[in-house]
């Protein structure tokens, strides 16, 4: 009996461990409504290339014009905007689910971990917009993205790791078929992040 009691207290001590140093309320479900918001906004920015007269899969390497530039960005923006809202409605649900609190100091290193490399990234991808260096946006964002994933990942799910590894790579691939970089995100903030929310959702609900 003494032996059970033990084995529970240690794994009491555990569980509050992992909880005040890890933070386990985020949600799959965050990351497969965010794939299905950039693949849906990847579809949206096919047809602007088909209103522009632009077969995007031609087989010739694409480089766009700057209103063309101008409305993908906004794009962009917007599904960042509905992921990032999207992640805190689904990551709050689960916390008062779990009766944990969302906003701590283990929430703060995280957020501060994960802004550095993504702050960083979006200020580069200005620097490359303002130099019309349009077709190196795509590799940029998968990249930072990742990197802002890896460092974050030591604050929750050792999952958000994979991830970012994945993008990390995939937009370091995209480098050497630039021109194809609407294919590359599709891939990376759709597939990847509903492939990946999936998993959490099954491993960790």
């Amino acid at each position: 009996m003494e032996s059970k009691n033990y084995h529970e207290d240690l794994s009491h001590i555990r569980t509050m461990m992992e909880r005040s140093s890890r933070f386990i309320s985020l949600s799959g479900l965050s990351g497969v409504f965010a794939g299905l918001v950039a693949l849906l906004g990847a579809v949206y920015v096919y047809f602007v290339f088909q209103r522009e007269g632009i077969d995007y899969f031609d087989g010739e390497r694409n480089v766009f014009s700057e209103d063309i530039v101008r409305e993908l960005v906004i794009v962009a923006v917007v599904i960042l905007a509905l992921a990032i809202l999207s992640g805190y409605i689904f990551t709050a649900k689960k916390s008062r689910e779990k009766n944990l609190k969302i906003w701590d100091q283990t929430t703060k290193r995280l957020l501060f971990n994960f802004a550095v490399p993504l702050v960083t990234g979006g200020l580069f991808c200005l620097g490359l917009l303002y130099h019309g260096m349009f077709v190196f946006l795509a590799p940029a964002t998968l990249i930072f993205y990742g990197l802002a994933l890896v460092n974050a990942s030591k604050y929750t799910f050792t999952d958000i790791q994979n991830l970012g590894y994945c993008q990390i790579a995939l937009g370091l691939l995209s480098f050497f078929f630039l021109g194809w970089g609407l294919v590359f995100w599709a891939f990376g903030f759709g597939v990847l992040h509903i492939v990946y929310g999936l998993v959490m959702h099954k491993k960790y609900k």
